[in-house]
């Protein structure tokens, strides 16, 4: 649970979860922010490491992100894959084939202007929406973890305003 005061700025950039075959997961991130605060967060996910030949046959994902502003629900997304993960991956509707994804969100009050400048980073296995005032929302996918942080570095180095820490860089 993260608990942003007025004017507080807090960017949530964990590098990516990897997730092995039999792999159990079940994590829930609570955001509480301030009407005036900016919160920046990627959850990015890896579903075996291709380089290995790894395939997640067997797993169990439950991942939940919630957000509030001033005590009002902003944003909730919940990701449930259950049993062959990579059977629900090649599945067009969900991945289409992707072994990786990403949950971009930025909440701030000047989060509408940049939708524009984030679809230009992002390649065309992504999707960005402005859904609601104040709440910019993307989900990237990609072939695999080099592709995913390639897609990554830019839109969050444009939404962060900065470089990365050195533990994004490739």
């Amino acid at each position: 649970t993260l608990s942003l005061a007025p004017g507080a700025r807090m960017d949530w950039l964990p590098q990516e979860t990897i997730l092995f075959d039999g792999a159990a997961l079940s994590r829930s991130l609570t955001v509480d922010m301030h009407s005036t605060s900016r919160f920046l967060m990627v959850e990015p996910m890896i579903f075996g490491r291709t380089a290995m030949g790894e395939t997640v046959q067997a797993a169990d994902l439950f991942d939940r992100i919630t957000v509030k502003r001033d005590g009002d629900l902003l944003f909730a997304d919940r990701v449930k894959l259950s049993g062959n993960v990579q059977k629900h991956l090649n599945r067009t509707a969900i991945a289409g084939g992707a072994r990786a994804m990403a949950t971009l969100l930025l909440a701030a009050p000047d989060a509408d202007r940049h939708l524009g400048t984030l679809r230009s980073h992002l390649p065309h296995t992504a999707g960005a929406s402005l859904i609601r005032e104040g709440v910019l929302f993307a989900r990237i996918l990609a072939s695999d973890g080099h592709a995913l942080r390639q897609s990554l570095i830019p839109a969050l180095t444009y939404l962060n305003g900065a470089d990365l820490p050195r533990t994004w860089m490739l």
